[in-house]
């Protein structure tokens, strides 16, 4: 027993620090909220305000992740100017006023498909600056030896709300109706304000000057190192066509296997168990590098392809089990490198500029996928989302041939 309790202790080692303990527990509660709210708006829009519509679905994703994109020049600056733990304050709230808003308008049932749209920009704007912060915060929480350890766990209270809030949002859907989840999530981000108002003690890091220079210098910074250039590039590919999970997931749900609420929601869940189980693993390694990243892209158009293929609800959920595993060691193996590449002060720009890669490269990849799924089937859209995972890892073995033959 002496090695699984060693493996143990090395995957949950950095909640011994009081201040990532605290953080960590607040985020699992406001994590299920947030994914109750995913869950509730992508059902809002293909099922009550359209006809199964999955362009519709992409137009409200690209809404919401836009902003990654439209706000980089400030989002990674002002983690960096100003202190994370305030500003996180700020957005947190901010986001929980915009779901109690969102929820009330559909509770009203008077929400309209551009009213839903106007709702997701305005959110995805907020959480543009929420999210450099957040993931350059935890290096004020842990040592930076332990920096891998708490992203991965991280990852794993990502996952466990991505587990369970889609599964709440179906019941809460079936019992008490959609707006309501909206409601849920808004009241949850109360407990990550507590977390942050508790926290004590933090090392808080020496922040950039003002200007316009400081926030050209994040982009040149990046743009200096090829292996940051490569990870960009991967997840480019990867974020623009294969992280629509919504698409690919409501549509198999609703147009292959023709199942309700509820059985989205547990598709959902399938996903999320192999994301948790891959969280896991990420947190007990403790070395990341470009193959692993590489490794991860690979084995996530493997699944992608498996999922496309699936002839039957389980064999599909299975798949997406798999995928979820690789496109979680693909998200925390990128995160961890980029932050240990990268020099304190200019980490919050590198976190800004990876999250404006990954998640506004969906603008355009999800009105795509949806045109795709709506013309070609849901299988061909699913497929073009691996055909990027394999995309991804030949980026990543060009990469290390360079490496290598610049060695001699």
């Amino acid at each position: 027993m002496a090695l699984p309790t060693a493996w143990g202790k090395r995957v949950v080692r950095s909640l011994r620090y009081r201040n990532y303990a605290i953080w960590a527990s607040g985020a699992v509660v406001s994590n299920i909220g947030t994914w109750m709210q995913r869950t509730a708006q992508d059902w809002l829009v293909l099922t009550q305000l359209t006809a199964h519509d999955a362009t519709a679905m992409g137009l409200t994703m690209a809404c919401q992740m836009a902003p990654q994109v439209l706000l980089l020049p400030w989002t990674g600056h002002v983690a960096d100017r100003f202190d994370r733990r305030a500003l996180l304050m700020l957005t947190q709230g901010l986001m929980g006023v915009l779901a109690l808003g969102l929820g009330a308008l559909v509770i009203s049932s008077t929400a309209r498909l551009w009213e839903v749209c106007v709702f997701a920009f305005t959110f995805g704007s907020v959480a543009a600056f929420d999210g450099p912060a957040r993931h350059s915060f935890v290096s004020e929480l842990v040592p930076a030896a332990d920096l891998p350890n708490a992203v991965a766990l991280n990852s794993v209270s990502f996952n466990a709300g991505r587990m369970l809030g889609p599964v709440a949002a179906g019941v809460c859907i079936a019992a008490i109706g959609t707006g309501w989840a909206f409601v849920l999530n808004g009241v949850s981000f109360i407990a990550v304000l507590l977390s942050l108002t508790a926290l004590r003690g933090r090392a808080v890091p020496v922040r950039a000057s003002g200007g316009g220079r400081e926030i050209l210098a994040g982009f040149r910074y990046v743009w200096a190192q090829p292996d940051l250039r490569t990870m960009l590039l991967v997840l480019l590919l990867v974020g623009m066509f294969g992280l629509n999970f919504p698409i690919f997931i409501s549509t198999m749900a609703v147009g292959v296997f023709h199942v309700g609420a509820g059985g989205y929601g547990l598709l959902t869940t399938a996903m999320a168990v192999g994301t948790m189980a891959g969280a896991v693993l990420a947190a007990g390694r403790e070395r990341v590098t470009l193959g692993t990243v590489g490794g991860s892209a690979l084995f996530f158009g493997t699944g992608g392809l498996l999922a496309a293929l699936a002839p039957g609800y389980a064999l599909f959920a299975a798949a997406l089990a798999l995928v979820g595993v690789a496109s979680l060691t693909l998200a925390t193996g990128s995160n961890s490198f980029m932050q240990l590449a990268s020099v304190p002060e200019m980490r919050g720009r590198v976190m800004a500029i990876r999250l404006a890669v990954i998640m506004g490269g969906t603008p355009v990849g999800a009105p795509v996928m949806g045109w795709v799924a709506n013309h070609f089937g849901p299988r061909w859209a699913l497929g073009l989302g691996a055909a990027s995972g394999f995309a991804a890892a030949i980026v990543v073995i060009v990469r290390r041939y360079q490496t290598r033959a610049a060695a001699g």
